[in-house]
């Protein structure tokens, strides 16, 4: 990891009296490279919470970890959703820094500021994934040892809680083996692909139940998910990945083209289905360039770029991620609920949170998944009675429920698509001092 990198003020924007905020101010901060394996870099960026009556000291680490694959947590997360700051370099009233350090790192390699200085070396699947990021973590908490025994939990969204799950398990029992010396407390995974059959199950019916199919829609998306499963049921993951893609543009057609990160709008894919091309870079485009929008790419390449001084010469941000994305097309469809279950069982603390209006990974898909588990206490969560939660206790709307039973609970989240904190920052503030026992 090598020392620590000089601690730069943000940039921020001249207050209305013209005053620049003072540094001391500012959220303190780090970010570098680890080489996780020869010739392949991976970039992360660490800021200590910033809280008015409490030291970072006092709160817990969170390592954020973006989907795609090939989306920047570093820039995605970092900027448009939970960072302390926005994409036009405002304060955001929600950031996380609040209730917490946040570490992003851009994984898997090839991803935003990460990279790989041979083509043959991006990661293939989740197994590639774990390992590195465990190279990543040994390196981080043997040089950063304020944080070896603050609570430390990886919070996840979209296929980065696919990937979450697989290094939650890994470090658990090298926590156990006393391999790396961090707190490890838990796992959140945010509509996350866990299980992408579920998820493509169900998107007929959600779609069908929220006005957006007709019954003949309702029969095509129908048929193209019973193909998938026919596939996965083969074992055929890398023809299941194309049906994927086939079954989006069933629905695209179907629906005028509804977001699939959140059904309440609408989003023109850049290539038209009817054209001919490569289909994941049709896939890419919808799922990971949708996260590189021109004001963020101009922020991370330009800004933010000249401001981390670090950054070779010969890496753009993002530059590699489609090539992240393609590499992990035969890996993209298998499930992982059964790294879930052995997380329960291995007493890990695992959450899952979901928004109302997320179609990709919608709610429906995440239930179905869950009743799959083998966990003995499924039937005790099972019949808890939800418990409405409200963003403040002054607030009269429904921001969410929540369901919990021994380590394991569930955040629905009211009014949110796919990008959680984006959608309803507040309620996401509160669900993470929750999780993180700061508040009932």
């Amino acid at each position: 990891m090598g020392p620590p990198p000089p601690v730069l003020p943000l940039l921020l924007p001249l207050l209305a009296a013209g005053v620049v905020l003072r540094q001391s101010q500012e959220p303190k901060e780090l970010w570098g490279y680890v080489q996780v394996r020869s010739k392949a870099h991976m970039f992360w960026w660490l800021y200590y919470a910033d809280n008015p009556t409490k030291d970072f000291t006092e709160l817990p680490l969170i390592l954020w970890l973006q989907g795609g694959p090939g989306a920047s947590g570093c820039g995605f997360g970092n900027f448009e959703e939970i960072g302390p700051l926005d994409k036009e370099m405002k304060r955001r009233n929600t950031t996380w820094l609040q209730a917490a350090s946040i570490l992003f790192v851009d994984n898997p390699v090839g991803t935003g500021f990460s990279y790989v200085d041979d083509c043959s070396l991006f990661a293939k699947n989740l197994t590639t994934v774990v390992s590195d990021m465990m190279v990543f973590l040994g390196e981080f908490f043997t040089h950063r040892t304020e944080f070896q025994t603050i609570p430390f939990y990886i919070f996840s969204e979209s296929y980065g809680g696919k990937m979450a799950a697989g290094i939650a398990l890994e470090l658990h029992e090298a926590v156990q083996k006393g391999t790396i010396k961090c707190n490890f407390m838990g796992a959140a995974l945010g509509d996350s692909w866990i299980s992408p059959l579920d998820s493509v199950l169900s998107w007929g019916p959600y779609l069908y139940s929220t006005s957006l199919l007709d019954d003949k829609g309702l029969a095509e998306v129908t048929g193209v998910a019973k193909e998938i499963m026919d596939a996965i049921n083969k074992n055929q993951y890398g023809l299941a990945t194309e049906l994927w893609g086939k079954a989006e543009d069933i629905i695209e057609e179907n629906t005028d083209n509804v977001n699939f990160y959140n059904i309440m709008t609408k989003e023109v894919p850049e290539v038209k289905s009817n054209e001919q091309g490569n289909l994941h870079l049709r896939l890419y485009q919808r799922h990971v360039r949708n996260m590189h929008k021109d004001s963020l790419n101009e922020l991370m390449n330009g800004p933010i770029r000249k401001k981390l001084k670090i950054i070779p010469d010969c890496v753009k941000w993002g530059g590699q991620s489609i090539e992240v994305f393609q590499n992990m097309a035969e890996d993209f469809m298998k499930p992982v609920i059964d790294i879930v279950d052995q997380l329960l069982a291995a007493n890990v603390n695992v959450t899952v949170y979901n928004g109302q209006l997320d179609l990709i990974v919608d709610t429906m898909g995440q239930e179905a998944w869950i009743r799959k588990l083998k966990w003995p206490n499924l039937n005790q969560f099972s019949q808890q009675r939800w418990k409405a939660l409200y963003v403040s206790p002054e607030s009269t709307e429904t921001a969410a429920f929540h369901k919990a039973y021994e380590n394991f609970a569930f955040f629905w989240i009211l009014k949110a698509g796919h990008m959680v904190p984006s959608d309803q920052g507040e309620m996401a503030l509160k669900m993470v001092r929750v999780v993180t026992q700061q508040q009932q």
